[in-house]
């Protein structure tokens, strides 16, 4: 089942309604917005599936390529981390680029564990913010309240990839990240964030993924 928690996962108004149907033009845009959700909502069914019985290691090899597809790890990151992120070093951006996709990763391999018949649905509307556009979602459990799922999307290089996920419509993932991140990078270098991803990673896989 999938493990519903509101910091798990955490793992941004509107288009206005016109009149008469939506030109094709719209159309398609919409299906490329929502395709990477949909990708992604077909890796995390295929990791449910796949269950408890098949070791932590071999799902999240499973969803690792799904993730690096749908996301946009890389300014997911960078906003994150904020304006500490100019001033680090190329080795420790490295380093922590590489701990927080294991993280997301691990985080998505261990809230979505077992499949028990939830819908995983990406909603046919869309809606501007900016350039940006925002893809929404739903989690609906065989028992208990549905979960609200929101993307938001970003062009980059042609593709549409997630740049924030937003639980219930309003928490902001990236926004919890920053301020989780601030505390840590506050204590000096960034070594203490770097430790606590790959801690994170290592409690998320039972220690079975490692450093």
């Amino acid at each position: 089942m999938i493990q519903l928690t509101r910091r798990g996962l955490l793992a941004l108004a509107a288009v206005g309604a016109s009149a008469g149907a939506p030109s094709r033009a719209w159309a398609e845009d919409s299906a490329a917005v929502r395709a990477p959700i949909s990708a992604l909502y077909k890796g995390l069914e295929a990791v449910m599936k796949a269950g408890r019985a098949t070791p932590f290691p071999q799902r999240f090899d499973m969803l690792a390529p799904v993730v690096d597809q749908v996301f946009d790890l890389d300014t997911i990151l960078r906003v994150s981390v904020g304006v500490r992120w100019a001033s680090i070093d190329t080795a420790a951006k490295s380093a922590l680029s590489e701990a927080f996709r294991r993280f997301t990763v691990a985080t998505y391999v261990a809230n979505f564990d077992k499949f028990g018949g939830e819908k995983l649905d990406v909603l046919p509307d869309i809606r501007a913010v900016g350039e940006d556009q925002v893809a929404q979602s739903r989690i609906v459990p065989t028992s208990g309240d549905v979960v609200r799922l929101d993307y938001l999307m970003r062009r980059t290089g042609g593709t549409w990839r997630v740049v924030d996920v937003l639980l219930d419509g309003t928490i902001s993932r990236v926004a919890v990240q920053r301020s989780d991140f601030r505390a840590l990078l506050g204590k000096g270098d960034t070594t203490a964030l770097l430790d606590s991803l790959k801690r994170k990673t290592a409690d998320l896989s039972g220690g079975t993924l490692g450093s």
